[in-house]
């Protein structure tokens, strides 16, 4: 069966474009951000990944209330507060530095605020995309999105790391504060009513915060697919993490590359996530959801041992093609199951899901972080890359050990919701717009 085009909903449209902006500052500060500790405030490998763990440990800290507070509110002015803060942070970068006042304390002080705006901003675009492509529309929607992020992870962080070298470090990350303000504006013409009117039940707000994050965290937990795709996820972007924090040390300190080189290897997994996720919808068709996330794991998930051996002459080659086929796994993962557990969740659990999700897989990105600094400082930057390579080799057992591995098709109705947050009315239809 072939769903609708998400493109024919203008607000969809409106949302991409803005994810592409938001996209492009993600993208530049990823590479900038940790060269300017590297390069400019001589970051050991332990400052690192303190940096690192510091820009997702919001979602560790507020990940999970995060959700429940998205379910009460309207998600579009979310979105838009979210990257209007991340603009005026990533701004206050080079107006520190041209002061000569940036220090290493400062710069993390910024990370952490960042990351705290992108749990709302994460959870809130995730939240608003079935209002506004409806139940059916998802996988195409997802796939869109997600090819966008990897597209977004090839030429930003390709261009980030040409920027670097061009500019300096401090006076790229313009570049990103600016992509946050121009999707903040693009925001603004969504027009669909999102949040508490479209699926949040009248009274739940009053309901204790507790329960109701209590309510998200079983939902996910107490599902067997749920939690499968949750741990898998989790894995992958713990030993993703793990890799990336010590890539800079790695490429600019032991092995005399320029930030250029860096940013085209990142880039390389960028075209990987990308051919992933645009490979998603037909490899489903073919040999079903489950099926295609258990193989695409099976297949494709040992290419990140090669990662490790990452080197000069043909190993910087061997290496990054590890790189780009671990990463085209991870696309697959993102567009089907994104697409499997928003199809499981009623509308009035979405934020709770999305948050529940975001704190473990967001949150693996803070430890593996701070663990890639660990092992860095303690046993070597290469101890660090194995670790990381091994768990990327590995995170697919999960899935491909659950029933999501059996399952054909998404399902056609979500899960019931817990009797806390279930609606007496059901949801507005949204209507398609020319």
């Amino acid at each position: 069966m072939d769903h609708p085009s998400p493109w024919r909903y203008a607000d969809f449209r409106t949302l991409f474009t803005a994810t592409t902006l938001s996209q492009l500052g993600t993208s530049v500060g990823y590479v900038a951000v940790p060269l300017i500790a590297v390069s400019a405030l001589d970051a050991t490998p332990g400052d690192v990944g303190i940096l690192g763990a510091l820009s997702t440990a919001a979602f560790l800290l507020i990940g999970l209330p995060a959700g429940a507070w998205v379910d009460r509110l309207h998600q579009r002015r979310v979105l838009i507060v979210a990257d209007l803060v991340r603009a005026v942070l990533f701004a206050a970068i080079p107006l520190a530095w041209w002061l000569h006042a940036l220090t290493l304390w400062e710069l993390s002080a910024i990370v952490l605020l960042n990351g705290a705006a992108t749990v709302f901003f994460d959870v809130g675009s995730q939240s608003i995309l079935p209002q506004l492509v409806g139940r059916d529309g998802l996988v195409r929607a997802n796939a869109a999105v997600v090819s966008l992020i990897a597209a977004g992870n090839a030429v930003g962080r390709g261009a980030g790391g040409a920027l670097v070298q061009v500019l300096t470090a401090p006076v790229a990350v313009l570049a990103a504060a600016a992509g946050y303000l121009g999707s903040a504006l693009r925001l603004t013409a969504i027009r669909v009513t999102t949040g508490p009117a479209s699926g949040t039940p009248a009274g739940s707000a009053a309901a204790p915060l507790r329960r109701q994050i209590g309510e998200g965290v079983r939902h996910v937990v107490g599902n067997p697919e749920l939690r499968a795709l949750a741990f898998t996820a989790t894995l992958s972007n713990l030993g993703t993490q793990l890799v990336n924090t010590m890539l800079p040390i790695l490429f600019i300190r032991q092995l005399h590359f320029p930030a250029g080189v860096l940013g085209l290897f990142w880039a390389a997994g960028g075209i990987g996530l990308l051919i992933g996720s645009r490979c998603a919808r037909p490899l489903a068709a073919r040999l079903g959801h489950g099926r295609t996330l258990g193989l695409a794991g099976l297949w494709l998930a040992p290419a990140g041992l090669l990662v490790p051996l990452v080197g000069r002459g043909c190993w910087l080659w061997v290496a990054g093609a590890g790189w780009l086929l671990a990463m085209f796994k991870i696309g697959t993962d993102n567009v089907l199951g994104v697409s499997l557990r928003q199809r499981m969740t009623p509308d009035a659990l979405l934020g709770r899901m999305n948050a529940t999700f975001r704190f473990l897989l967001t949150g693996a990105f803070a430890i593996g972080a701070a663990l890639a600094g660990l092992i860095g400082q303690l046993a070597g930057v290469q101890a660090a890359l194995w670790v990381g390579g091994v768990l990327l080799a590995t995170a697919f057992l999960p899935v491909y050990r659950s029933p999501v591995r059996s399952r054909r098709e998404l399902p056609a109705e979500p899960l019931p919701s817990a009797p806390a947050t279930r609606s007496s009315r059901p949801a507005k239809p949204v209507s398609p717009r020319p």
